[in-house]
């Protein structure tokens, strides 16, 4: 977007993620809601302003809104070759939103981890904060808006090989993505079952 380019462009992120410590929620609403569009254009200025740690903090707060824009956020950074690594280290807390109420929640957290996951120390960190039942339970739901995300970081996990015997047992919920109304969910899946089922 025109005016994340221009936020970017005068050099406010760094002061953005400041400002994430103090301004009033519905303030660190908007913030956040701006820093993931510009984060989905680059990231390395809120990276070197500390956006990690106090994202961490905000997937702790009490608003429902909060946890799941900071989530977006970290989505949005792990876009980007510099950010995978650097949400790496949220990953125990991206797992447990996975199981928080609110649908939004847990989109975010899907998303933030999917990408979270590309490097082997991220596939390591979520098979070690057990990652595997949360998502195959989103996977399970054929409602979920994580359902893709999940599919998506669940084939990361099933490259490595501790995750994939543990995804042997459940090639059954991936077969059922295979009715899902959205392409996208059914491509997947697919992808999915390929990768749990090869053989070295």
């Amino acid at each position: 977007p025109a005016g994340a380019v221009d936020i970017l462009s005068a050099g406010l992120v760094p002061s953005l993620v400041v400002k994430l410590k103090t301004e009033p929620e519905e303030i660190q609403e908007l913030i956040l809601d701006t820093l993931s569009n510009c984060l989905r254009v680059e990231s390395s200025e809120a990276l070197a302003a500390g956006a990690i740690t106090i994202l961490k903090e905000k997937l702790t707060h009490s608003s429902v809104a909060i946890k799941s824009k900071a989530a977006r956020v970290l989505l949005e950074i792990g876009t980007h070759p510099e950010g995978k690594k650097a949400v790496c280290e949220v990953i125990p807390l991206l797992v447990s939103l996975l199981e928080h109420t609110d649908p939004e929640v847990q989109a975010s957290a899907a998303g933030a981890l999917m990408f979270a996951t590309v490097p082997p120390q991220g596939r390591f960190s979520a098979l070690a904060a057990e990652a595997i039942p949360p998502l195959l339970k989103l996977v399970a739901e054929e409602t979920s808006r994580a359902r893709l995300s999940a599919i998506k970081t669940l084939t990361m996990l099933a490259e490595v090989p501790q995750g994939r015997a543990s995804l042997l047992y459940h090639t059954k919920t991936f077969q059922q993505c295979l009715k899902d109304p959205r392409e996208a969910v059914r491509k997947a899946a697919k992808i999915a079952i390929s990768v749990i089922q090869w053989k070295p």
